[in-house]
């Protein structure tokens, strides 16, 4: 599974950073590997640097080979938080629709 990160121009997305996140994303997502062809990774402060709670976001698609994309997002006060928050919502949605086409 490929995964791409993009940040805005108010989150540093140094190469470690980068590298942090898609281990922690690949590993957390790897059960569903089979199907998920890519991984987007897009992170916002919605605030840019004025701050505030819950202004960071973390926005994950989830690309399967032959069928339309799943989107998730979470906003959170840190980025490692939002994008803790998106992964568990990711999972879940794999979870029901991955689900829902065994049952056919």
């Amino acid at each position: 599974m490929k995964v791409q990160f993009n940040t805005d121009s108010t989150i540093d997305g140094d190469a470690r950073t980068q590298d942090f996140f898609s281990d922690l994303i690949s590993k957390k997502l790897d059960r569903y590997d089979e199907h998920i062809t890519r991984v987007e990774v897009h992170i916002s402060d919605e605030n840019g640097k004025k701050g505030g709670p819950d202004d960071k976001k973390c926005l994950l698609e989830a690309r399967l080979e032959g069928r339309q994309p799943i989107a998730v997002s979470a906003q959170e006060d840190t980025i490692e938080k939002a994008v803790s928050a998106a992964i568990e919502k990711a999972k879940a949605a794999l979870d029901s629709f991955l689900g829902k086409l065994q049952n056919r």
